[in-house]
């Protein structure tokens, strides 16, 4: 849902109205709950019916009511089940009890039979954003007739959040296309967009476009390999993608499963020249913060891509032809021939997947493979086995990046100590008793 879906939403509550007056009551348990988002005394999806929620509500009620409106905030937090946006969990035991309630007589009995109230997913991810809130609150005040008007506030160069909302389902359009295998033009992409967007040039598409690859990195998603994550963004458009993904993301995970799973590729007739290419320069990579961040992860796609030991087998044989014909291309038939597969040839724990050897002073060489069927910058996981061995052996050492494997695959190496090359995160611990 967009967010203009929910400033209709909200400009037209099912209110009370009598004797052609308006009860402020719905509106001001939404301002209630909007303001303890955003002073974090709400921070997840569940509403309870607390004290914190009713002084909240009582402040906002003080501004909107009259003489004949009565401070009775478990009305609304019962009524507002009419709106299609706010949902009730009832009490363990009382589903049926609550099913027949139409009206709660008071606090006792609304506490009784409910446990809790929570919002659409896409609206409570839009209502962290001060901009949308203002930008509903305007929306709400309009139910009580107030002259209240609705503007996203003036960002200067910055993209509004509107635009914000169409460049991101742009890019989900074109990566839905893209795991599916389908080709499309980048270009008309643009010339589309454009005409939602306040005259922006393709330079600011394209940039936008690469920052929303940097957010999809970061929330556990593979991204469009044409474009370069940057990761410098704007905070709002990474709010725009969560919403987003609040309400789509079960159907983004089925894609990208069905993408992890198809099948790899023949690689028999490649220029196996062409394969290498250039490493990711370390600060390409998201800045590691000293504080943990408890953004919702939807999704783990480098956890996913592990599962798949197909992939990850094709991706060894793959390393294991470029690294023979690399040797071959030196004059080295000699060392070609006695390339080990060793992950196969011996099982795994080794610490590498591949020996080879340096062809200036025939030094073993040991390979680790990780491959995946998205782009360059993709994360990988790597484990502490084998970020150990890489520093044991760091001058014998390198790890071989497969990447784009199901399209046209391509390699990179990271020589030497890997924690040298990238920023190791720490995520997986072992509990021990």
């Amino acid at each position: 849902m967009s967010l203009e879906f929910y400033a209709e939403k909200f400009n037209a509550l099912n209110m009370n109205r009598q004797k052609g007056g308006v009860s402020p009551h719905k509106v001001c348990m939404l301002l209630a709950v909007m303001d303890l988002i955003a002073n974090k005394t709400i921070n997840n999806n569940r509403i309870f019916f607390d004290q914190n929620l009713r002084l909240s509500f009582t402040h906002n009620f003080n501004k909107y009511r009259t003489e004949s409106d009565r401070d009775s905030p478990h009305l609304p937090f019962f009524h507002l089940r009419s709106e299609s946006f706010w949902h009730h969990q009832p009490k363990p035991g009382r589903a049926a009890a609550y099913q027949k309630l139409s009206t709660v007589s008071g606090p006792g009995e609304l506490n009784n039979n409910v446990a809790y109230a929570y919002l659409d997913e896409a609206l409570f991810q839009l209502l962290h954003s001060p901009v949308v809130r203002e930008y509903l609150k305007a929306s709400l005040l309009e139910n009580l007739n107030f002259d209240s008007q609705r503007t996203l506030l003036n960002l200067g160069d910055a993209w509004d959040w509107l635009e914000c909302e169409a460049v991101v389902a742009d890019y989900l359009a074109m990566m839905e296309l893209e795991l599916r295998g389908e080709r499309y033009n980048k270009s008309q992409h643009r010339r589309e967009l454009q005409t939602k967007l306040n005259n922006r040039s393709d330079g600011s598409m394209e940039f936008k476009h690469q920052n929303i690859s940097a957010i999809m990195i970061e929330l556990g998603y593979p991204y469009i390999s044409g474009y370069k994550p940057a990761f410098n963004y704007q905070q709002q458009l990474k709010d725009v993608i969560l919403m987003r993904l609040a309400e789509d993301r079960h159907v983004l995970e089925k894609q990208v499963d069905s993408f992890i799973e198809q099948e790899p590729p023949q690689f028999n007739e490649f220029v196996w020249r062409d394969v290498l290419e250039s490493a990711p320069e370390k600060n390409i990579l998201p800045p590691k913060t000293e504080t943990r961040e408890f953004t919702p992860r939807f999704y783990n796609f480098a956890e996913r891509e592990i599962g798949n030991r197909r992939m990850g087998e094709r991706g060894e044989e793959f390393a294991l032809q470029f690294e023979r014909n690399r040797l071959t291309l030196l004059n080295r038939d000699d060392l070609a021939k006695e390339v080990e597969w060793t992950s196969k040839e011996r099982g795994d724990g080794a610490g590498y997947d591949i020996r080879s050897f340096n062809p200036e002073n025939e030094k073993e060489l040991f390979i680790e493979v990780k491959t995946s069927n998205c782009g360059k910058y993709q994360p990988f996981y790597i484990s502490e086995n084998e970020v150990a061995f890489s520093k044991d052996y760091a001058a014998q050492y390198s790890l071989y990046r497969v990447f784009n494997f199901k399209r046209v695959p391509k390699l990179f190496m990271l020589p030497g100590d890997i924690s040298r090359s990238v920023q190791l995160v720490a995520n997986t611990y072992k509990a021990i008793f």
